[in-house]
């Protein structure tokens, strides 16, 4: 006999399955669009090239994600979190590291387009393996740092998935929230939209064609705003006052942070 549980508050039959229909589009086609470039990476001799391991790198991480996503859709399914409390500190860590490598990793490609085009200087390979490996120790520990206490991951609204508590607002996690995002997003941001900044500039003056510098903060700021905006807001308010759909949306837009990596590479 197959056990009936009962819906979120909040909640109705068609918006967990419209939710998880979502996330588990947005999973697979992530992955495997994803997919495509790690692959072409790995076989296509030509392109494995110091730049293009950036590119091969921020593919792994959305695909990390997209991995992230459909679990949470399975679960949707479900009506339920089936793997437990360490399943749930689990796959917090694991999405919340993965988006902010997404994130280190766009300012990275960022930041190596605007020497390939404005100081011609080209990446190293011992350069950007030590780039990568930095990266991904960085945000491990930003992520692990829930798991210790400081900062907490808990069940989002639906209960299907796993990700940073900010239904709290305490002290604690104010003070994880303001140097993990400055360190995770503000600087990256400025980092993105100063090198693309630079590039248009230079394009302008040789005559090239013009690159818009503003696309990729934009996407950014698309996939994580919503996000931002809440967990800030919960710095100072209650966040349980927002309603529980709302706050799926912002888990959802997040989610969309696979983006299509030829729009971070101005030609």
């Amino acid at each position: 006999m197959v056990t009936s549980y009962p819906l979120p508050e909040g909640f109705s039959e068609f918006d967990v399955f419209s939710l998880g229909s979502c996330l588990l589009v947005e999973g697979l086609l992530g992955f495997f669009l994803n997919a495509v470039t790690v692959l072409a990476f790995l076989k296509i001799r030509e392109l494995r090239t110091p730049s293009n391991f950036l590119v091969f790198s921020l593919a792994m991480a959305d695909m990390g994600i997209s991995m992230n996503a459909t679990v949470a859709a399975f679960s949707s399914f479900l009506r339920y979190w089936p793997y437990g409390s360490d399943g749930c500190q689990t796959h917090g860590f694991q999405g919340f590291m993965t988006a902010l490598a997404s994130i280190h990793f766009i300012a990275a490609i960022a930041w190596d387009r605007y020497h390939q085009y404005c100081t011609r200087t080209k990446l190293q390979w011992s350069s950007v393996i030590t780039l990568v490996i930095f990266i991904w120790l960085f945000t491990a520990f930003w992520a692990a740092m829930p798991l210790i206490g400081w900062g907490e991951y808990d069940y989002e609204p639906l209960r299907t998935c796993c990700t940073l508590d900010y239904s709290k607002g305490d002290r604690n996690y104010v003070s994880y929230l303001i140097p993990m995002s400055i360190f995770n997003m503000g600087i990256q941001m400025f980092v993105v939209l100063s090198s693309y900044q630079s590039i248009d500039r230079k394009f302008k003056k040789t005559g090239q064609a013009k690159f818009n510098c503003g696309t990729p903060l934009k996407t950014m700021l698309f996939c994580w705003g919503p996000y931002g905006i809440l967990a800030y807001y919960a710095a100072v308010e209650n966040a349980t006052l927002v309603s529980p759909k709302l706050r799926m949306v912002s888990k959802s837009c997040l989610k969309h942070s696979r983006h299509p990596k030829k729009m971070f590479i101005p030609t």
